[in-house]
């Protein structure tokens, strides 16, 4: 019966959609022009003639066919080993393209969400609770709102700590997905880079050296002077120019408007951490229980990103709120009203993101340290429930994640 209820549902649901699309087509083709899904559809499209995907007068005019009025073009910026991703979009028309990629990240949120699930459901801790955390975690409403990639990073990432300990070569692959924005990790990154080294890792290097070449080599073998032609965009957008609304920019535009090298400050800060934070735990490293801490310092730290980017740090919120769950006998009025401050700080940013306010005016730059506070309260409170069961049980061998 339960089978046949979701079938039903499926339907049910399939039809709606179905309707919904097929009824509001004229305003969902304007739309489409002002999305990020249009820059990977100009850059697959450019890609697949053999054409430069980094140039902004061609990729102006094409978006313009199609309905683009804005002065400045919609340019993918991310690395050429990234651009594979782009390729199918640009063999369809842009709302085609739209409908897949939305196809594509919706599907990557359900994957990242099932995987992200298991990992941390353990125990008492209702499946059910986390979903609900899952889908009210306001940098996935903006991420699906805006057509960004930030939901297929965080499938890379999900998969990568789901397998980096029983298939390591297949978690090595996965990692070419958050490579594609690799400042917005950069300490993931470098924390990798020590433990593969100390644990002489070969298999996830295999993994991702394979991908990460093949991903090179298509983007060489459609355009040979791609990387020439990436280079050449970097040097004309002049991003230290722009206003980056994330918390290092804002804090830059405040304080050092003029010293664009300020921005990198708290990335290396966030740096020195992560090494402190590694070295003390090497021995006995997990990435399912200590990579969300990198994920959260790495989103705070990193010196470009956008509000839809922050959907990675998805497997560290449901974390934390596991966590939240296993300590909540020890917890106290001060920790409640704490963690309630803070989700309706998320439920502020989903009214902002239900207003309509653009990402770019810098209004979301806060939401880093919500998740921030979060996941690092949540991570005491588990440790203090943890150090307490052990008193409490004193021949019960614990393993707290201080």
């Amino acid at each position: 019966m339960n089978k046949r209820l979701k079938v039903m549902f499926t339907i049910i649901i399939t039809g709606v959609v179905g309707y919904f699309l097929a009824k509001h087509i004229p305003e969902i083709k304007t739309n489409v022009a002002k999305r990020d899904s249009m820059a990977y559809w100009a850059a697959g499209r450019l890609l697949a003639q053999h054409r430069n995907a980094y140039d902004y007068d061609s990729v102006l005019r094409l978006e313009r066919e199609y309905g683009y009025s804005e002065e400045r073009p919609l340019v993918f910026r991310t690395p050429p080993w990234s651009l594979f991703m782009t390729l199918p979009l640009g063999l369809l028309t842009p709302l085609l393209a739209w409908l897949l990629w939305m196809a594509i990240t919706v599907g990557c949120l359900l994957a990242g969400m099932h995987f992200s699930r298991n990992m941390y459901s353990v125990g008492s801790v209702p499946a059910n609770l986390l979903t609900l955390a899952g889908y009210t975690f306001a940098p996935i409403t903006a991420c699906l709102m805006s057509g960004q990639m930030g939901l297929v990073l965080m499938l890379g990432i999900v998969l990568f700590l789901w397998w980096e300990r029983d298939h390591p070569f297949l978690a090595g692959s996965t990692l070419v997905l958050p490579f594609a924005k690799p400042h917005l990790l950069a300490l993931f990154w470098l924390v990798l880079l020590l433990w593969v080294v100390t644990k002489k890792n070969g298999k996830i290097v295999l993994g991702f050296a394979t991908t990460f070449m093949s991903a090179m080599l298509a983007a060489f073998v459609l355009d040979p002077h791609i990387f020439h032609q990436y280079r050449a965009m970097l040097q004309t957008a002049a991003i230290q120019n722009e206003f980056i609304p994330a918390l290092s920019g804002v804090a830059r535009l405040i304080f050092f408007r003029s010293r664009f090298w300020m921005q990198f400050i708290p990335m290396i800060l966030g740096f020195v951490w992560g090494i402190a934070f590694f070295l003390r735990r090497e021995a006995g490293w997990n990435w399912r229980r200590d990579g969300p801490a990198l994920l959260v310092v790495s989103v705070l730290t990193t010196p470009y990103a956008w509000f839809a980017d922050e959907t990675v740090l998805l497997p560290a919120i449901l974390q934390a709120i596991a966590f939240v769950y296993g300590a909540r006998a020890s917890m106290k009025l001060l920790n409640l009203i704490a963690l309630a401050f803070l989700m309706l700080l998320d439920l502020l940013l989903l009214l902002i993101l239900n207003a309509r306010v653009p990402f770019a005016t810098g209004i979301y730059f806060w939401s880093s340290l919500v998740w921030f506070f979060l996941y690092f309260h949540a991570r005491k409170l588990h440790v203090r429930s943890r150090l307490t069961s052990s008193k409490n049980a004193p021949g019960m061998v614990t393993q707290a994640v201080s």
